[in-house]
């Protein structure tokens, strides 16, 4: 009879770790059975490979349907993962043994096991509260924490961590403990109809899994699994379990599968990030796994390096003084040494002085961590994967948990792909590069903030379904958002991002389906939101590198189309709808502007001034309308004025002509200070009021010039205190002009601006230059 041992571990436990360790080098197991994916078997022989370097996950998802996936992390300190470098080094036979996530993943089974990032590695991950009742769902969902609560301790893993994780010794007595602990609390547990099938299930292929190893001749049998199945797996060997667990797992459901491994990191693998198997502090945890002799003195070293890093003091005698006050509180709490809160409170109270601030960047870095997992460069992957890692190699990216901040500069080859590469990852579903305004002047420059997380490898495996490259995969899921489209202004913002990230093929495709849609669209607004984006493309595109006159070409077509349905699209709307509008008609004025077309300028001002002639459209829409017009030269002062009247009569009512000169003079305080016109057009209109009409439209005046700021009112009222109303310094500026103290200038602005183009006059002396 072959000898087999159940080792009940806890996920992501240094202590459990480290006594698996010391058990398994006792027993020198020859074959040696693991709580984990079996579809993942082919898997096992990279953990011994160099390039691999936890915190690591196995992901396994289906092909067809890559989102349906689950992760199983693993880190250094890791049980699972301690059990398989063991078992490679020994020559053993490895197996994961949990219920295949071909079965599990298949359609008809069940909801998929993950919420796929945060499925648990192999054990609690199906396991959720149970429907008997507060208590038994406790103690199935948290059975630790049950034993905690019976400890005295808030939490399973404080209570953890002060009887196995900050164990100074390792034995096999533990896991006999465990098992015992399991048992008891399993008879307590209720049942979650939910996942009743599931859990039988993966505890019947376990046990299927022990007894085929039995019956191949292994003598040495160690099975690694989650502390909770120690006491169904003990069954393996009961009279007529063979057949139940045969009848349990006949006829499921299976599909096809596919396994990788992908870099993981610790800020993922902590509870905080929502993985219900995480741990409270991985960080602390690989310092507890890697230095167990020193790791008091080892601990708070980092955090006193770490705090003059960031130019906070922390002295040697201060590392000291924390490392005595941290045995002498754990010698107070009975404890054979620190654990984490004696080393959290000696921290804080002589490195850091009872302040928060730094304590919380210790937390950050030495408590939870950063560290970011590596896998082989021949690890499988998919070819979009595969060119992800090329690329980045190439542009001299590297994905880690650590964040900051870059300048592009598109000039230059490099920095263009760059942010080509960074775009098109944005348009697959992995934001790694979030735009900032960038330091300095100029167009070509480009800020982006970099922060990687590890869960969008699984947006690498699903963009592999849209084409084998990045840039394929982005100009597919591409074409999937233009034909999902319902407005022309969605479409528009696509061919932005497509041009920032140089998908030509695609963008022609978008821009052929704006057109189309553009075509048979009846919403007015809708035009006119696509207008401003495509025309600052068309104007600035070249800084890219990009063609952007198809993108002209659209400009071209839809400007036409929103001026000729401008008048219908503005009647009938209510204030809120009619400051939209305001501001829709303001932005592609701005646009029209910017593209510099004197047939486009036309057309559209001839929209502005039917606009402007109508009567039964909401007073800001008209207001606006006239303003620009007046601002673009259309209009004379003296017709402004005229309307202005007109709107402010008492014919017109107070609300419409509020709501007129509120859309006339909104965000005009720097254009009534220094342009003169306009503040003359205002003046005259009120000098020319009556007394009784100015009182009764003072209310009116003074809410449209409570819009603007106190400095832009007190200037405007100075401005007209000043003869003829002139701009501020103009009058004295008049007065004061002296042409020699000018002219000697001249010689400083010619070495500034370069020399002056020929036949030019020199203004101070009237002579040819």
């Amino acid at each position: 009879m072959p000898d087999i041992r159940l080792f009940g571990i806890r996920h992501h436990g240094p202590g459990s770790a480290r006594s698996l360790k010391a058990a398994l080098d006792a027993l020198n197991p020859d074959c040696l059975l693991i709580e984990g994916p079996p579809d993942a078997d082919a898997l096992i022989p990279l953990v011994a490979q160099e390039g691999m370097a936890p915190p690591v996950a196995l992901l396994v998802y289906r092909p067809d349907r890559p989102r349906e996936c689950a992760f199983f992390p693993f880190a250094a300190f890791s049980p699972e993962w301690v059990a398989m470098r063991f078992g490679i080094a020994a020559g053993a036979t490895l197996r994961f043994i949990d219920l295949p996530h071909a079965i599990q993943l298949a359609d008809g089974f069940g909801a998929p096991e993950a919420a796929p990032i945060d499925a648990e590695p192999v054990s609690e991950a199906a396991e959720t509260p149970s429907g008997d009742g507060p208590a038994p769902a406790a103690i199935r969902r948290d059975p630790l924490g049950e034993l905690a609560a019976l400890a005295g301790y808030p939490d399973g893993e404080r209570w953890w961590d002060a009887l196995v994780e900050s164990r100074a010794g390792a034995d096999g007595d533990v896991f006999a403990a465990i098992g015992e602990a399991m048992a008891a609390l399993r008879e307590g547990a209720g049942t979650d109809p939910d996942e009743a099938f599931r859990e039988e299930a993966r505890e019947a292929h376990m046990r299927s899994a022990i007894r085929r190893a039995a019956k191949e001749g292994f003598a040495r049998i160690a099975v690694v699994c989650g502390a909770w199945h120690v006491p169904a797996l003990a069954r393996h060997d009961a009279r007529g379990q063979a057949g139940a667990d045969a009848a349990t797992l006949k006829n499921l459901p299976k599909t096809k599968v596919a396994a990788a491994w992908a870099p993981w990191s610790y800020e993922r693998l902590a509870f905080a990030s929502g993985y219900r198997a995480g741990v409270l502090s991985p960080e602390w945890y690989d310092t507890l796994w890697h230095h167990e002799g020193r790791v008091a003195a080892r601990w708070l070293a980092r955090a006193a390096a770490l705090l003059r890093e960031a130019d906070l003091d922390a002295s040697p005698a201060s590392v000291i003084e924390a490392a005595r006050l941290a045995e002498a509180l754990a010698g107070f709490r009975g404890r054979s040494r620190p654990s984490l809160d004696d080393l959290d409170e000696a921290a804080q109270a002589t490195l850091c002085f009872a302040d928060p601030a730094p304590m919380g960047l210790i937390r950050r870095k030495l408590v939870i961590g950063e560290r970011l997992g590596a896998t082989p460069p021949d690890s499988p992957g998919t070819p979009v994967e595969a060119d992800f890692e090329a690329q980045c190699r190439r542009l001299r990216l590297k994905p880690g948990a650590s964040a900051g901040e870059i300048t592009l500069d598109l000039r230059k080859e490099t920095d263009l792909a760059r942010s080509h590469f960074l775009n098109r990852l944005t348009l697959i579903g992995i934001p790694w590069g979030e735009r900032r305004e960038a330091r300095g002047r100029g167009t070509f420059k480009e800020g982006w903030f970099l922060a990687w997380q590890p869960e969008w490898v699984v947006e690498l495996v699903a963009a592999s379904a849209e084409g084998g490259t990045v840039a394929e995969a982005a100009a597919g899921r591409v074409r999937v958002r233009a034909r999902e489209a319902t407005r022309v202004a969605e479409l528009s913002g696509l061919i932005g991002t497509l041009l920032d990230a140089d998908l030509a093929g695609a963008t022609a495709e978008v821009i052929r389906a704006l057109t189309d849609r553009a075509a048979v669209s009846a919403d007015v607004f809708d035009l006119m939101d696509a207008l401003p984006p495509l025309a600052e493309l068309a104007r600035y595109g070249s800084v890219r590198s990009s063609d952007t006159e198809p993108v002209l070409a659209v400009v071209r077509g839809l400007v036409p189309r929103a001026a000729a349905g401008l008048v219908a699209a503005c009647q009938s709307l209510d204030d809120d709808a009619a400051s939209a509008a305001k501001a829709r008609i303001v932005a592609v004025s701005g646009a029209v502007a910017l593209i510099e077309e004197p047939a486009l300028k036309a057309v559209w001002g001839e929209a502005l001034q039917a606009l402007a002639d109508q009567e039964h459209v909401h007073g800001r829409v008209v207001g606006r309308a006239v303003r620009l017009l007046f601002d673009d030269r259309a209009i004379a002062a003296d017709a402004a004025g005229e309307r202005l009247r007109l709107a402010l009569s008492r014919a017109s009512g107070a609300g419409p002509a509020a709501a007129w000169i509120e859309g006339f003079l909104e965000d005009s305080g720097t254009v009534l200070i220094h342009g003169r016109e306009l503040l003359a057009v205002v003046d005259e209109w009120l000098c020319g009021l009556d007394a009784d009409l100015f009182t009764e439209l003072l209310p009116l005046v003074r809410r449209t010039f409570a819009t603007l700021a106190p400095a832009e009112r007190r200037a405007v009222g100075e401005a007209l205190a000043r003869p003829g109303g002139a701009a501020p310094g103009e009058a004295e500026g008049a007065q004061g002009f002296d042409a020699a103290r000018a002219a000697k200038v001249l010689p400083i602005l010619r070495l500034l601006l370069g020399p002056e183009p020929a036949g030019t006059v020199d203004e101070t002396t009237g002579d040819a230059a």
